[in-house]
């Protein structure tokens, strides 16, 4: 089995640009583990005779899709009525990346 420290959940945390306390760590961590755990047992499986599936577009085009329709839009004014911040006819968030 792949195992998982705490200084690899720092590191995750840190490429996910998120904050965690040491409590959420050891949260991420044992549930890390558990998917680990998982993965590990999927490993068992006997695949021999399993054909690989390497394009899961060729089996998309297999798949019947509902076909596009058509439908009325809510007008940018009003929908831009619900925004909590607006600026240039669009809605303005907060910065995602940060810079260090």
């Amino acid at each position: 089995m792949a195992h998982i420290d705490k200084k690899t959940v720092k590191y995750l945390a840190k490429l996910c640009r998120i904050a965690c306390s040491e409590e959420q760590e050891e949260g991420l961590l044992r549930d890390m583990e558990e998917i680990l755990s998982y993965i590990d047992q999927l490993n068992e499986l006997d695949t021999k005779n399993v054909t690989p599936c390497n394009f899961v577009t060729e089996y998309i085009k297999k798949t019947p899709l509902r076909k596009d329709s058509e439908k009325n839009t809510l007008p940018s004014d009003e929908f831009l009525k619900g925004a909590p911040q607006q600026i240039g006819g669009m809605v303005k968030v907060p910065p995602v990346l940060k810079s260090e």
